[in-house]
């Protein structure tokens, strides 16, 4: 078979195949990463949480802020992150067929970066399609690695993560405490009443800052990649039903020790306990993933063995759209808090994104839902797969249930 015909083979599987506990995991992880980008990053400038916390609003407010920050800030990042692993996995075993495997794969992420560099540079900064796409491209030859290389990998990935904290310079994310306050001045200033044009420059000006925090966490991106191919090819999410017990001492270790780890730090410890400091610290590090990987799990059971997957069953088309649900948000916020729109930034409280970000996924569930009875794929996913194999991929569906808008390959990216 040639490699023409080996790639056609590879079309999207049915619906009814389809693994759709992944299509809602994603669905859960991304409620997660708007409420962080909405309270953190849309509402206010992004370096304002590292300024001491303000002590204005109402009960609400901070209630708010401290569930966003416990239970949501770098937690649903890092779900995401295991699920996009499990993606390239899925796409490696199912390119298999074909010696074009890494040039296809290599050529998927290239397109993602396309995509991330434009949301990052003229649509909003806070962008993670940039960052996946470049820790995706390093962790492709790793697909042809023995999961112990991966697990080793992954580990060494992590102790780095867990280390970098203690080799950087105080300075290395910002100068002083004053100059950062004053650049959020600035920030909120140019947000809520700049032009789009003002916007946009002073958006792209601000990626120099940024540029830290992706470096900072990088290591753990990559090793969470490693771990969803390992939950992939462990037959841990393919058949869940063989892992049951497995899935629920994940889901209460995994959300009970990440909750303990990620609660909001203790008293000063005595003298006794300082030479436990480095420990503690890296512990508080990686809790994060730790919760992560009990969200994940947790969602996992419920679904699967529960009657909670009626509940959760309507993530699953929110969740096979996530790439264009991820992208209309950007757009959606943009107008809401900038100033070419409606100049909501630094005037909004956290109990009012909030409620501002739960309609707008509630809507999403719908419109996913609305398009996915018509169209096979998202439209961003449709794109994505058109320029990943350089011909047209099928999209419409008729009212047989058959696929149409072209004949070329297409394989599920999920």
């Amino acid at each position: 078979m040639s490699d023409h015909e080996s790639i056609k083979e590879a079309r999207p599987v049915r619906p009814e195949r389809r693994l759709v506990v992944i299509d809602v995991l994603r669905g859960a992880a991304l409620f997660g990463v708007l409420c962080v980008n909405l309270i953190n990053e849309f509402r206010v400038s992004i370096f304002q949480q590292f300024l001491p916390a303000a002590t204005d609003g109402s009960w609400l407010d901070h209630a708010v802020q401290a569930m966003v920050s416990i239970g949501m800030e770098l937690k649903a990042f890092a779900l995401f992150s295991l699920l996009f692993g499990v993606g390239l996995a899925i796409q490696f075993e199912r390119l298999a067929a074909t010696s074009r495997r890494l040039p296809l794969l290599t050529r998927r992420l290239l397109v993602l970066l396309g995509f991330g560099l434009i949301h990052l540079c003229f649509i909003w900064n806070g962008d993670i399609l940039t960052e996946y796409a470049l820790v995706g491209l390093l962790a492709l030859p790793f697909l042809y690695a023995s999961n112990r290389v991966l697990a080793m990998a992954a580990a060494v990935a992590l102790a780095i993560y867990a280390a970098l904290p203690f080799w950087l310079p105080d300075t290395f994310f910002w100068p002083s405490g004053v100059s950062l306050q004053q650049y959020v001045q600035t920030a909120t200033a140019v947000y809520a009443g700049g032009t789009w044009t003002d916007v946009i420059r002073f958006n792209l000006a601000e990626i120099a800052h940024l540029i830290p925090l992706h470096v900072l966490v990088a290591p753990r991106t990559f090793a969470l990649f490693l771990l969803g191919v390992m939950a992939w090819r462990s037959g841990l999410l393919r058949r869940p039903e063989h892992y049951r017990r497995l899935l629920i001492g994940m889901a209460a270790v995994g959300v009970g020790l990440g909750f303990g780890i990620n609660w909001p730090e203790p008293p000063e410890p005595s003298s006794a306990w300082h030479s436990w400091t480095p420990v503690i610290s890296v512990l508080i590090t990686l809790g994060p993933a730790v919760l992560a990987i009990g969200y994940g799990a947790a969602i996992a059971v419920l679904y699967m063995f529960t009657s909670a997957s009626r509940v959760l069953g309507v993530l699953g088309p929110l969740g096979r759209m996530a790439f264009s649900n991820y992208l209309a948000q950007s757009l959606i916020f943009g107008w809401i808090f900038f100033g070419y729109g409606l100049g909501r930034f630094g005037r909004m409280s956290p109990s009012h994104a909030l409620c501002l970000g739960v309609a707008d996924y509630v809507l999403q569930v719908i419109a996913s839902q609305w398009w996915l009875k018509r169209y096979r794929f998202g439209p961003m996913e449709w794109l994505w797969r058109i320029l990943m194999y350089g011909v047209r991929q099928p999209w419409r569906i008729t009212n047989d249930g058959h696929r149409q808008g072209g004949t070329g390959p297409a394989s599920e990216l999920k």
